[in-house]
């Protein structure tokens, strides 16, 4: 078990130490880098034999011991530029500060330049060789410009000095991205003078100008005021064929309006004649629709209303007539179906009107409170009054029957008794 464990150990150790020796021998350039690998001869397609390869970006395998890998920044490498008392055209000294930017070129056929004088170099060996490559061709570029012609198109000297350079840089294999010009003075003061002189022939030139507009403007405005005058005058004028042709019109326009008047008032006096005599027509008609609605219809109405109740008071008699005859011929028809018993039967069925007419005739007579007094012969006064009932509902038939010849006690008597015997068989 130990064994095994030792032996994956070893393995395991192994195998990292092979995957960091693959690791060291790969090479990977990033894109602001260039890898120069030498230590082989190689033919470069030319017939010439190359001891490096370069690699710009991607990757590649070095083969150890035979080849060394050395590296070249790409980045921007910014310059100050400081050139005093150079001469421009015309012996006048001149002082220039610009700034540029270069780099190691990547260009095919340039970067070998730059393998060959900067490898292995710090970048201040390579920015301090720029400035001074490109401060002598700023002073080349000098002599060949007027201080004027430097200081007012500073992008036509930068231009011509990129230009000039540019040789200079490829020989050296570098790039020149950015120059710009920041100023350009002199010690004599020549510069100021050409300001000055400049400065004052533009005042002169203004004032010159000025007086010239002036004169121009003065001229303008006399022939502004003749032209104004003129029209003034043409104004005027026109302005008088104008009123004499307003008067002449308004004449033509009052004239018109006058018969235009007179014409719409005798239209409006016909109108006036024609609307009254629609308005009497208007009355005429008004005063018969009113008689009509005052007089006429409520009469009309009134005999018809009459009619209608007439006709229903004569409906109303007939239907009862023809009512009664048919409760008569009923009656009639029940008292011959009742025999004997026909005469009790009309009495009993007038009872209730005879009772009416018996109590109407004490109906005026108003019991306020009925006093009680005991009479002291021994018995209360309430129960006499109450004994006193019976006797009077008596003597009420008694006159009934007196009156009618009917017994009423003993009709309802004999009208009880099949009663009785009813709920005596029932029992």
């Amino acid at each position: 078990m130990e064994v095994a464990i030792t032996l994956a150990g070893i393995i395991v150790a192994a195998v990292v130490i092979v995957v960091l020796a693959i690791r060291s021998l790969i090479i990977i350039c990033p894109p602001n880098r260039v890898a120069v690998i030498s230590g082989r001869s190689r033919d470069d397609g030319e017939g010439t034999a190359r001891g490096y390869r370069i690699l710009r970006g991607g990757r590649t395998i070095r083969i150890p011991l035979l080849e060394k890998v050395d590296w070249m920044d790409l980045n921007t490498i910014a310059i100050e530029l400081s050139v005093q008392n150079a001469y421009s055209k015309g012996s006048i000294p001149l002082n220039v500060q610009a700034v540029g930017d270069v780099k190691i070129s990547s260009r095919e056929g340039v970067i070998e330049n730059s393998i060959e004088r900067f490898l292995s170099r710090p970048t201040g060996y390579v920015q301090q060789i720029a400035k001074e490559t490109l401060e002598a061709n700023l002073r080349g570029v000098l002599a060949t410009l007027t201080p004027e012609e430097v200081n007012e198109d500073r992008l036509k000297f930068a231009s011509v000095l990129i230009e000039e350079a540019d040789d200079d840089m490829r020989t050296l294999g570098l790039d020149l991205d950015v120059l710009k010009i920041q100023n350009v003075t002199d010690e004599a003061g020549y510069l100021d003078s050409v300001g000055r002189r400049r400065t004052a022939q533009v005042i002169k030139e203004a004032r010159v100008a000025e007086a010239e507009r002036q004169a121009e403007a003065r001229e303008s405005e006399a022939d502004s005021r003749r032209r104004s005058e003129v029209a003034r005058a043409e104004a005027d004028l026109l302005i008088v064929e104008r009123e004499n042709a307003l008067r002449v019109r308004t004449a033509e326009l009052d004239a018109t309006a006058l018969i235009k008047e007179e014409q719409a008032k005798v239209a409006g006096d016909k109108a006036r004649v024609v609307a009254q005599q629609e308005l009497q027509q208007e009355r005429i008609e008004l005063e018969q629709r009113r008689l009509e609605a005052d007089i006429v219809a409520p009469a009309r109405a009134d005999k018809e209303a009459k009619e209608l109740m007439a006709k229903g008071a004569a409906a109303s008699i007939i239907e009862d007539g023809a009512a009664q005859i048919e409760v008569f011929k009923r009656l009639v028809d029940q008292y011959q179906a009742a025999g004997d018993d026909a005469k009790q039967i009309f009495v009993l069925n007038m009872l209730p009107d005879l009772v009416d007419k018996i109590v109407g005739t004490v109906e005026g007579v108003s019991i306020d409170r009925v006093s009680v007094i005991d009479s002291g012969n021994g018995q209360p006064g309430i129960p006499a009054v109450m004994s006193q009932l019976p006797a009077a509902v008596i003597k009420l038939t008694e006159q009934i029957e007196n009156a009618t010849g009917i017994d009423i006690l003993s009709n309802l008597g004999r009208s009880r008794e099949p009663e009785e015997g009813v709920e005596a068989g029932a029992d």
